[in-house]
């Protein structure tokens, strides 16, 4: 634990509110029911409008050192083996060890380790998921994300999630949900969207960060920053930031002195997953695709 700088504390990163940042004081009482969560109606509206919504404390601090940190330090210590490309360093850098990544990626955490399936997050974010995007939402994929102490090279640039993903036949919404297992601020990396850009009629055009998709496989697109309005979303550990799969994001560096840690859970029809699955698309980094026959908006 102590080689990423992991720390349960609250006080180290305190979070705040900037100028800048999103104003979420307006929201309604969502919060913990159980092994669910009810999302308030302000909050819905919040979500339908922008693309994003804060959701506080979805998970409690005992919650969270009891079930999720224990599996979620085994993968950062390496004490579960993640094959090939689904261990990688997401800020497209080529050659680091494991121990030098600036971003460092799991991808599918909970299949290589299925005890932590169906566990209370899981379940929570379900819940959440059924409530904002019409019910029938399940678990697609998962990811962990921990951004290194001081490295100007984590930023993660403008995309939109739904660019990553083969264009399919069926309802193909998505609850992307974003745990914060860290206090998250501007200086350690937060999230970053353009208010209603799920709205626009069509993706904006991506590409690789790297070369081809096969070196790197983050991609990118503009966003002018004079032009669409971007407000920068901190989030205290526990809470969870739920996007909408086409709605722009980015997120900053890590300049902090300390890791940055995340993990994801991202949630769609099952439907939607079988037909992916029908293709031979589970999200591994380590299947062989060609790219440029699913990202035709590249």
């Amino acid at each position: 634990p102590a080689a990423h700088g992991y720390s349960t504390g609250s006080s180290r990163h305190p979070w705040r509110q900037h100028a800048a940042e999103v104003d979420m004081s307006t929201a309604g009482a969502s919060g913990i029911s159980g092994d669910s969560y009810t999302v308030s109606v302000a909050d819905r509206k919040y979500f339908e409008e922008n693309g994003f919504v804060l959701l506080k404390q979805v998970v409690t601090e005992q919650e969270l050192q009891t079930i999720i940190e224990p599996v979620y330090l085994k993968f950062m210590n390496g004490e579960v083996h993640v094959p090939g490309k689904d261990l990688c360093d997401m800020s497209g850098a080529h050659g680091r060890t494991p121990a030098e990544f600036s971003v460092y990626n799991v991808m599918l955490p909970r299949i290589y380790y299925p005890a932590w399936q169906g566990n209370v997050l899981e379940q929570r974010c379900k819940a959440i998921a059924d409530q904002l995007r019409g019910g029938d939402m399940h678990i697609d994929f998962d990811q962990i994300f921990a951004k290194r102490a001081s490295s100007a090279d984590s930023a993660f640039l403008w995309h939109q999630d739904a660019a990553y993903w083969p264009p399919l036949e069926s309802d193909t919404a998505a609850a992307n949900c974003w745990l914060a297992l860290s206090n998250v601020t501007k200086e350690n990396g937060c999230l970053r969207y353009v208010p209603g850009s799920h709205l626009e009629p069509q993706l904006r055009r991506h590409r690789p960060v790297g070369k081809t998709r096969e070196q790197s496989h983050a991609i990118c697109t503009d966003v002018d920053e004079s032009a669409d309005r971007v407000v920068d979303v901190p989030a205290a550990r526990g809470d969870v930031i739920l996007h909408h799969e086409r709605t722009l994001h980015c997120s900053h560096p890590n300049l902090s002195g300390e890791w940055r840690h995340a993990y994801i859970l991202n949630l769609r029809k099952a439907a939607c997953i079988a037909e992916e699955r029908a293709l031979g698309f589970n999200h591994s980094h380590n299947t062989q695709l060609n790219w440029d026959v699913f990202n035709k908006w590249s």
